[in-house]
């Protein structure tokens, strides 16, 4: 994980190098600027996802955390210390509840989905599709559950286990992947594992979101060979968050957007 200095020093540089709307020249990126990453707007189902990140915030619970994924912890945390820790914040799980209610797909897939911040907004977008959700954690699987439970979500199907094993056997079983948000075990191989697995499954129209790409050097190089691969047309670099396309009727390119 990066020090203090490092984010520091990685943000003023992509604060000063990155566009907006007006640097755009791509159709196609101008309206995902202006229609998804900066079209910013409270719904009234957020306050239901947020009173219920509030009351975790809240909580002594313990959670049962097992060493697995780029964390080497093991044993009991604090429910809030989690969450403040795990959770996406607001500005990141509204952009996650837009990019699906933009793209609309019918088979998402969230790669560790914790307590289940990310999994409600992510779910709330997807309308007439599902949201497959892989947590290998038992007790924040157990949560997640609750919380989906208590935001009247049934459009989520949890499976949990390592994701060496459960993507696999997802993958197996979707005709196709329309959506991924890739945020468990941010190591270099693993990640680069999960995207090859996916990528098996994508068509033109699908979008993979890479949460944490500058949380180490292994997660920016990951992020950096991604976005080069060859069949990835267009990435939308967020700082925090890398989306990548595959549409093949669009000039090859890198975006670095201010959000």
């Amino acid at each position: 994980m990066l020090n203090r200095i490092q984010f520091a020093v990685n943000y003023l540089f992509y604060f000063f190098t990155a566009g907006n709307k007006h640097s755009v020249h791509s159709p196609f990126i101008y309206d995902l600027v202006t229609k998804v990453i900066n079209a910013r707007r409270i719904k009234p189902e957020y306050h239901t996802y947020e009173l219920i990140r509030s009351n975790m915030l809240k909580s002594n619970a313990d959670v049962e955390i097992l060493p697995i994924g780029a964390s080497s912890f093991s044993g009991k945390k604090k429910l809030s210390d989690l969450v403040k820790k795990s959770a996406k914040s607001a500005k990141y799980a509204e952009l996650l509840e837009r990019l699906c209610a933009y793209f609309n797909p019918e088979f998402a897939i969230e790669i560790g989905s914790s307590v289940g911040m990310s999994t409600m907004y992510q779910a709330a977008g997807i309308k007439q599709g599902y949201l497959f959700a892989l947590e290998g954690n038992h007790d924040s699987l157990k949560i997640a559950e609750h919380n989906i439970g208590k935001a009247e979500l049934p459009n989520v199907q949890f499976r949990e286990g390592l994701f060496e094993q459960t993507l696999p056997q997802l993958l197996n079983e979707l005709p196709r992947v329309d959506y991924v948000f890739f945020d468990g075990n941010h190591q270099l191989d693993a990640t680069l594992q999960y995207f090859e697995l996916c990528l098996q499954k994508a068509h033109s129209g699908t979008v993979f979101v890479f949460d944490d790409i500058r949380w180490s050097d292994d997660m920016l190089l990951a992020w950096n060979k991604i976005k080069n691969h060859p069949l990835v047309g267009v990435s939308v670099d967020l700082y925090a968050m890398g989306i990548v396309f595959f549409r093949t009727e669009q000039e090859r390119e890198h975006f670095t957007i201010r959000f």
